[in-house]
């Protein structure tokens, strides 16, 4: 069986979720099959991965169009595979118009949706209106739509009311657990900022609206005065966001201590030793169709506090490998807190829970490693999306008879 898989992201080019999944898929998947991996960028030295670029023609072009460029050189170079599969929105029109012009089936994972992002227009002006398109029309002709939770399922489905329900499936996200592992040294932890020996919360993640990270900053100061905050925060949507997080955090680094930001992109060993000391991750997020970073925490020894929104709740087991934080939230497509100050109270009041026991955060750390290895091995996820192939290349085949 050959599949080509489809992504803007891939190694060294990985700065989000979905570059995560598709890096780790991919190696899974080669064990059994052959993967050809179709990317954005400059070339890769990688057997069976093969990069595009932009066209200098369009090199001042609007982001969405630039993307379309790319899309078509791929679609042009897949002749031959027997599936493609593309993830995100930037490479889904490539794999539509595959599944078009060789008449092969087209899967696609969906790691977020463009209508429960709306913050984008921000970014993407009427870029966002193509993208948006983009995903709409390959979700609707795609084979198969894999959602990485059940809670990303239910959200595709009211998405995109005329998919049928039967063609969309849930294969988890996982986590590389050789990779992400405890990191033990406590001096490094120090360095980046973090005492081992006071309490903590640890934040990862991007400056976007998605990310709540605003959220956090105000309930952080609720937080006991002997907490740490880290917070490895950069590449921010927009200046609106950043001035935003910025004068937030000067409002708390001005009344009490241990507030450190991060805004360089750490490496993984600095990662896992901050995840490793940490009392307790926090992912206070808006939009997080499962959210990797709360298993890179949890493979890291780390318990997690999250939102109850997307695909969190399916990763964190409320009071046994951290909180779920309730979270009612506006139908705009937004995702804001329908009352932020309830919510943010509730996010620290969790928190507090949390460091107020360092013993009982460290059980629930343990735990979340195990519940890591036991429910998202890459390996079992790769095998579901392996036989999700077979299935789907079966179904076309008989089809043409």
């Amino acid at each position: 069986m050959r599949v080509d898989l489809l992504t803007k992201e891939y190694p060294p080019a990985v700065y989000g979720g979905a570059g995560v999944h598709v890096t780790e898929l991919v190696k899974a998947l080669r064990r059994s099959i052959e993967v050809q991996v179709r990317c954005f960028g400059a070339p890769r030295d990688e057997a069976d991965t093969t990069a595009y670029e932009v066209p200098d023609s369009l090199a001042g072009a609007n982001g969405a169009l630039q993307t379309l460029s790319v899309d078509l050189q791929i679609a042009d170079a897949v002749g031959g595979t027997e599936l493609v599969h593309s993830h995100t929105w930037y490479a889904n029109e490539a794999g539509r118009l595959a599944q078009a012009l060789h008449g092969v089936p087209h899967v696609v994972s969906a790691h977020s949706l463009e209508p429960l992002r709306p913050w984008k227009a921000e970014q993407l002006g009427g870029g966002y209106r193509i993208s948006s398109d983009i995903e709409r029309r390959a979700y609707e002709a795609a084979d198969r739509v894999i959602a990485v939770s059940n809670g990303m399922r239910a959200d595709i489905l009211r998405s995109y009311p005329s998919l049928d329900p039967e063609k969309v499936v849930t294969i988890y996200n996982g986590i590389d657990l050789e990779s992400w592992a405890p990191n033990p040294d406590a001096d490094r932890a120090r360095e980046l900022g973090l005492d081992p020996t006071h309490p903590s919360v640890v934040f990862v993640g991007r400056i976007t609206r998605q990310k709540g990270l605003p959220h956090l900053l105000r309930a952080a100061r609720s937080l006991p005065e002997d907490v740490q905050l880290i917070l490895c925060a950069g590449a921010p949507d927009t200046p609106e966001i950043m001035a935003e997080v910025k004068g937030l955090v000067q409002e708390l680094q001005a009344t009490r201590e241990g507030v450190v930001w991060i805004d360089d992109v750490l490496p993984r060993e600095d990662l896992r030793a901050l995840l490793t000391h940490a009392t307790t991750f926090v992912c206070p997020s808006v939009y997080e169709p499962l959210g990797i970073v709360n298993l890179e925490a949890m493979a890291c020894g780390a318990p997690v506090v999250g939102s109850g929104t997307g695909g969190i709740p399916e990763v964190i087991d409320d009071g046994v490998t951290g909180f779920v934080v309730p979270i009612d939230q506006v139908q705009d497509g937004t995702g804001a807190p329908t009352d932020p100050e309830r919510y943010e109270a509730d996010l620290a009041d969790a928190l507090s829970r949390m460091v107020a026991d360092p013993e009982a955060a460290k059980r629930m750390g343990e735990a979340g490693r195990e519940r890591a290895r036991t429910h998202f091995d890459w390996g079992r996820i790769a095998e579901e999306t392996r036989e999700l192939y077979a299935t789907v290349i079966a179904e076309r085949a008989a089809a043409a008879e």
